[in-house]
C-alpha cells in the first residue's frame, strides 16, 4: 500500500434532539424513531438529502434484539443515500465519543472524506428477556425432533415468570454505577456542598445556552419537546440542599439531583475532510486533534484509584503526555458529569502529587483547572444522560464552543462504565 500523509477531520456541526427523563415524553419512542430524528435534523440543516457519505457510525447500549443494524436501519429512515454504510459500536457510556475517533480515525486515514458519528438510548424501551431458565427450556423444546418430545419439554415450562430484566448494576461486583462512585468519592473526601454546586452550575449553565440561543442549531425538537426536560430553571441551593442521599447510605453525599438521571436521546455529529466541507459550502468548527482510550481494574483494584469511572483520569494524562501539552492549556473542559462526585474524583486525581506520581509516573501533580471554563454549556448533570448519545452531545458543543470563541483548544473526558474512558482533544479549525 502507498503511504500517505493524514488528512485532518474536522467536526462540521451536529444535531440532537431534545434528551427526556425517562419514562417520560419518549415513552413510546425507540432507539431507532430517536436516532432517525436526530439524523433527519441534520440532514435538513446541513441540505444532506441524497448524499452519499464515507460511514455513518452509531451506537445503543441499551438495545433490543431487533437492534442489531440499529443505525442502518435509523439511516434507511433518513433522506441520506441509501448507499451509504454504517456501522453499530457500543462503549457504555463512551459509545458516542467512540464513533467520533472511528470517524476521525477514517477521515484521517484517507477512507472517507466524509462521516456522521451518532448514537442513542432509551431506557423507556428496555430489552426484558426469558431469564436463563425459561431460555434454556424454550430452545429446547424448538431443537426436539418430535411433537412429544416438544411436549414433555413444554410440561416442564417453569410456572414462575423468569425474566431477564436488564440492570445498570457491573456484572463482576453486582454494584451500580452510583454505588461505586459513593465509595470512591468517600476515599477522595468528596462533600455534598461542593457536588451540589457542580449540578447548580449545569443547570444554570444549560438553561443560560438555551436562552441565548447556542442550542438552536444543534438542537430539533421532537416528540413534544424543545428542550431537554430535566433541566430545572427553578434550580437553587436551597432546593438542592433539602434532598436526602440516594447512594452512600443515609450518611451519603449523592442526591438524585448531583447524580444523573436514567434519559432518552440521540445526538449526531457531522464530520469530513476541508475540502469536502467547502464543497457543501460548509466551514469547520474544530478538529480533532487526538483521542485516548483506557480501562482501569475497577473489579480487584482500589476504588480510590481504580474506581470503576476513574479511567478518565488516566486517558487524559497519557493524552495530554502524547501531545507535549499540560492540563492548564485548555479554553474549554468538557467533562462528563455522570455524577458531580465522578467529576470532582477526578479532579481530586490531577491535583494529588502521589497519585499523579505513583499512578500516573508524573513527577508533578497536573494541577487545577480553570471552573469557569467547565461544562460552561451546561452538562450531563441538567441534560441528563442518554448514554450511547451523551459524546455526540459534548463533541458538536465543544466544537461550537470553540469556533464562536474564534480559537482555541477544549478537552473531552467521558467516563464509563466497566472501568472505561475516551478522551479527545479538539481544536478551533
Amino acid at each position: 500500500m502507498a503511504s500517505r500523509e493524514l488528512t485532518s477531520a474536522y467536526v462540521l456541526g451536529g444535531n440532537r434532539i431534545p434528551f427526556a427523563r425517562s419514562n417520560g415524553a419518549y415513552l413510546s419512542q425507540t432507539n431507532q424513531s430517536m436516532l432517525t430524528a436526530a439524523l433527519d435534523g441534520l440532514v435538513d440543516r446541513y441540505d444532506l438529502a441524497g448524499v452519499h457519505l464515507g460511514e455513518v457510525a452509531g451506537g445503543a447500549v441499551v438495545k433490543l434484539a431487533r437492534d442489531h443494524s440499529l443505525t442502518r436501519e435509523a439511516l434507511i429512515d433518513t433522506k441520506l443515500s441509501r448507499s451509504t454504510p454504517t456501522v453499530d459500536m457500543q462503549q457504555q457510556c463512551a459509545t458516542g465519543g467512540q464513533t467520533v475517533v472511528h470517524i476521525a480515525n477514517k477521515i484521517a486515514c484517507g477512507q472517507i472524506e466524509s462521516g456522521v458519528a451518532c448514537g442513542a438510548d432509551t431506557t423507556s424501551d428496555p430489552p426484558i428477556g426469558f431469564g436463563p431458565r425459561l431460555r434454556d427450556r424454550l430452545v429446547r423444546i424448538n431443537a426436539a425432533r418430535s411433537v412429544v418430545d416438544r411436549a414433555k419439554l413444554a410440561a416442564a415450562l417453569p410456572l414462575s415468570l423468569d425474566l431477564d430484566i436488564p440492570s445498570p448494576a457491573e456484572r463482576r461486583t453486582k454494584l451500580t454505577p452510583g454505588a461505586a462512585q459513593a465509595i470512591t468519592g468517600k476515599a477522595w473526601g468528596i462533600g455534598r456542598a461542593e457536588q451540589d454546586e457542580i449540578a447548580l452550575a449545569s443547570h444554570r449553565n444549560l438553561a443560560a445556552a438555551y436562552d441565548s440561543g447556542f442550542l438552536d442549531d444543534l438542537v430539533t425538537p421532537f416528540a413534544g419537546l424543545n428542550e431537554d426536560d430535566n433541566m430545572r430553571r427553578d434550580i437553587s441551593p436551597e432546593r438542592l440542599a433539602r434532598l436526602k442521599p440516594c447512594f452512600g447510605g443515609p450518611q451519603g453525599t449523592m442526591t438524585a439531583a448531583n447524580s444523573t438521571t436514567l434519559t432518552d436521546g440521540a445526538s449526531t455529529v457531522l464530520m469530513g475532510t476541508a475540502a469536502w466541507a467547502r464543497s457543501r459550502g460548509l466551514t469547520p468548527l474544530a478538529r480533532v486533534v487526538d483521542a485516548q482510550s483506557w480501562g482501569v481494574d475497577y473489579v480487584d483494584g482500589d476504588p480510590k484509584t481504580q474506581g470503576v469511572l476513574m479511567a478518565p483520569v488516566y486517558a487524559v494524562s497519557e493524552l495530554l503526555r502524547r501531545n507535549g501539552l499540560a492540563l492548564a492549556d485548555f479554553d474549554f473542559y468538557e467533562i462528563h458529569e455522570a455524577f458531580a462526585s465522578q467529576v470532582l474524583s477526578t479532579l481530586a486525581a490531577w491535583e494529588d502529587a502521589g497519585f499523579c506520581r505513583d499512578l500516573l509516573n508524573r513527577p508533578e501533580p497536573l494541577g487545577p483547572i480553570d471552573r469557569t471554563k467547565l461544562n460552561v454549556t451546561g452538562g450531563s448533570l441538567a441534560t441528563g444522560h442518554p448514554f450511547g448519545a451523551t459524546g455526540g452531545r459534548i463533541v458538536a458543543t465543544l466544537a461550537k464552543l470553540l469556533a464562536d470563541n474564534g480559537g482555541g483548544r477544549g478537552l473531552v473526558s467521558i467516563c464509563a462504565g466497566s472501568g472505561m474512558s475516551v478522551a479527545m482533544i479538539l481544536e478551533a479549525a
